[in-house]
């Protein structure tokens, strides 16, 4: 599965600005293996934001 640059950027930019990996290594990612961190941190996120 593929997805548009504009999905990709704001993956790359999510998943980023939390674990600070690198740009090759996230771009190393298939979009299956992005999508599920950016699933996990904004679980983590709303966890956090309940209290």
């Amino acid at each position: 599965m593929t997805c548009g640059p504009d999905r990709l950027h704001e993956e790359v930019a999510y998943i980023a600005s939390h674990f600070h990996w690198s740009l090759d290594d996230l771009l190393d990612l298939d979009h299956a293996q992005r999508r599920l961190y950016v699933e996990q941190i904004a679980r983590i996120n709303t966890r956090i934001s309940a209290g």
